[in-house]
C-alpha cells in the first residue's frame, strides 16, 4: 500500500502506486482541461505531485509541449538565475563485490584491471584537479567492504581536504558511496562531506533484483531507504537518481518524484539534488543490451518535467551526455554539470588506460573550454561551495530556494569564484570572456550593500585574495 511517510521502500515507492499513475497519466494525457490545470499549478512554483507531473510527461498535445519547455526554463532562471555549478569525479577504487549487470566493476568481469588509490595517489589526483581549477568533486569507489572500507573513505576524505596547491584547494567533497549504515552516515557528516550521492539505477523492485543478481546491492529496500538512514546520520543534503535505460523511462520518473516526495514528507525537505544519467557504453557492458533506451527529445523532456514538477531541487548532467544534449539540457532546468571529468582510478595524475573507466564519455572538452563555452551561451561558471560551508544546507537551503533569495547569495558568489579561476587557470580567451560577463552581471545588479562588497571583493581576487564570499 503506498504509503508516502512510510519508512519501508515498498510503500513510499509503491509499484501499485506507479502503475496507476501511468494508467492515470496515459487516460489524461491529451485532456487539455486538466493539463491547463496542473500548469497553472506549476507556475506558483509549489511543485507538482507524481502524478500530475506524469501527464505532462505522457502529454502529446504540441502546444502544451511547448508550453512545458518554456516554463522549465522560465522556472530554471528564475530560481537559478544563469548560474551552472562545475564538479568533477574522482574515482578511488575499482574493487566492487556485487554483480551490477550495467557497471563494468561487477566482480566477474576479469578484463578490466583493478586499482585503489594510496593517499599519495589521492594527493597527486586532486593536486591535478586544483591545476585544472576545480573546487568541488564527488569521490567514487566501488562497494567491497575489504578493499573499500569505511575507514579508507574517511582517510581519503581528510587527504582531499589537506591538499593545498598553489591557490587551489578542494572546498567541498562529495560523496557517492554505496549504501551504508546510520553510524556509517554520521561519520561522514562529521568527515564534513557535502552532499550524499546514491542513484537507485531502477526503482522498478523486480527488474532491480534481477540486475542485481549478486552482492550487498541486490537488497532493494536497504538500497532504497538509504537516503533515510543518511539524514538521520546528520547528513542534511542527499542527491538521488535514475540510470535511464534500464527499465521504462515513465516508470522511472514517476518513482523518482514518489522518493523525492517520500523525503520531503519524513523530513521537511526534499533532494538537493536529482541527477539524470542514461546509460552508456563501457567495457564489457553494451546498452543494446537494455531495451529502454530513450533518445535525446525524450530525455529533454524528462529533464523539463523534473524541473517543473521539483522547481528548488538542483539538478545534475554529466560528461556521459554530449555537448549538443547538454546545451539543449541547461536552459531546462540543469544547475551543475561534471567539467574535464575522468571516469577511471587514476585518470587525471596519469593519462587514462580506455580499458579502465567506468564508461564512455560523451563530452572530453577540457574544463577550460567547458567555462568559455558556458560563457559563450550567457551562464556564469560558478565553483561555489559557500552554501555548504555557511549552514545553509537542508530546510535552510530550501527556505532561501523556495523564497527566490538564493541567488543573493549565489549570484555573487559565483561571479567571485569564476574570478579566481579567470586568474589563476584560464586560457586567454576564456580569460577575456569572463571579465566580460562578470563587469556585465555586476552592472545588471541593483544598488545594494552586497554589489557594493562584491565590487571590493573582485579588486582584492585580482590582488591575490581568494576565497571571498557571502
Amino acid at each position: 500500500m503506498y504509503n508516502v511517510n512510510s519508512s519501508k521502500a515498498e510503500e513510499f515507492i509503491s509499484h501499485e502506486e506507479v502503475l496507476k499513475t501511468l494508467d492515470y497519466a496515459e487516460k489524461n494525457k491529451n485532456n487539455i482541461e486538466l493539463i491547463n490545470k496542473i500548469l497553472e499549478k506549476a507556475k506558483l512554483r509549489k511543485g507538482l505531485n507524481h502524478r500530475e507531473a506524469s501527464v505532462l510527461l505522457a502529454c502529446e498535445l504540441e502546444d502544451k509541449n511547448k508550453e512545458i519547455f518554456e516554463l522549465a526554463k522560465q522556472i530554471k532562471h528564475e530560481v537559478y538565475g544563469n548560474r551552472i555549478v562545475l564538479f568533477a569525479p574522482l574515482y578511488l577504487s575499482n574493487y566492487c563485490v556485487n554483480g551490477c549487470v550495467y557497471c563494468p566493476y561487477h566482480y566477474q568481469n576479469k578484463h578490466i584491471p583493478r586499482k585503489k588509490l594510496t593517499q599519495e595517489e589521492i594527493i597527486k589526483e586532486v593536486t591535478a584537479l586544483e591545476d585544472m581549477g576545480h573546487r568541488r568533486i564527488a569521490i567514487e569507489l566501488g562497494e567491497d567492504p575489504v578493499n573499500n572500507p569505511i575507514d579508507y573513505v574517511l582517510e581519503s576524505i581528510k587527504t582531499i581536504y589537506s591538499v593545498k596547491h598553489k591557490n587551489g584547494a578542494i572546498r567541498r567533497v562529495n560523496v557517492n558511496i554505496a549504501a551504508t549504515t546510520v553510524e556509517n552516515y554520521k561519520k561522514l557528516h562529521e568527515a564534513d562531506i557535502g552532499t550524499y550521492i546514491l542513484f537507485q539505477e531502477t526503482y522498478h523492485k523486480e527488474s532491480y533484483e534481477r540486475l542485481h543478481p549478486k552482492g550487498p546491492k541486490h537488497n532493494y529496500a536497504y538500497h532504497t531507504e538509504a537516503m533515510d538512514r543518511a539524514i538521520e546520520g546528520g547528513i542534511k543534503d542527499v542527491s538521488i537518481g535514475v540510470l535511464f535505460g534500464l527499465e521504462l523511462y515513465k516508470y522511472e520518473f514517476a518513482a523518482l518524484l514518489m522518493h523525492s516526495e517520500h523525503l520531503e514528507a519524513k523530513f521537511g525537505f526534499g533532494p538537493h539534488a536529482i541527477s539524470v544519467p542514461r546509460i552508456r557504453k563501457a567495457d564489457d557492458i553494451d546498452p543494446n543490451t537494455f531495451d529502454n533506451g530513450i533518445d535525446d527529445n525524450t530525455f529533454l523532456k524528462i529533464a523539463a518535467c523534473i524541473r517543473v514538477a521539483n522547481p528548488f531541487a538542483g539538478m545534475i548532467i554529466s560528461t556521459r551526455e554530449t555537448k549538443e544534449c547538454r546545451t539543449r539540457l541547461l536552459d531546462l532546468g540543469i544547475s551543475q554539470i561534471s567539467g574535464g571529468s575522468k571516469t577511471s582510478v587514476g585518470g587525471y595524475a596519469e593519462k587514462e588506460k580506455e580499458d579502465s573507466s567506468q564508461f564512455d564519455i560523451s563530452d572530453t572538452r577540457s574544463l577550460d573550454e567547458i567555462v568559455g563555452w558556458l560563457i559563450e551561451n550567457g551562464h556564469i561558471p560558478s565553483f561555489c561551495t559557500s552554501c555548504y560551508r555557511s549552514g545553509r544546507v537542508g530546510a535552510d537551503f530550501m527556505k532561501y530556494t523556495k523564497a527566490e533569495q538564493i541567488h543573493n547569495f549565489c549570484t555573487p558568489n559565483a561571479l567571485m569564484t569564476l574570478d579566481e579561476y579567470l586568474e589563476d587557470y584560464a586560457s586567454q580567451r576564456t580569460k577575456l570572456l569572463g571579465q566580460k560577463l562578470i563587469k556585465r552581471e555586476v552592472a545588471k545588479m541593483q544598488p545594494s550593500a552586497i554589489k557594493d562588497a562584491l565590487a571590493k571583493n573582485l579588486e582584492l581576487i585580482t590582488s591575490g585574495s581568494r576565497d571571498l564570499r557571502f
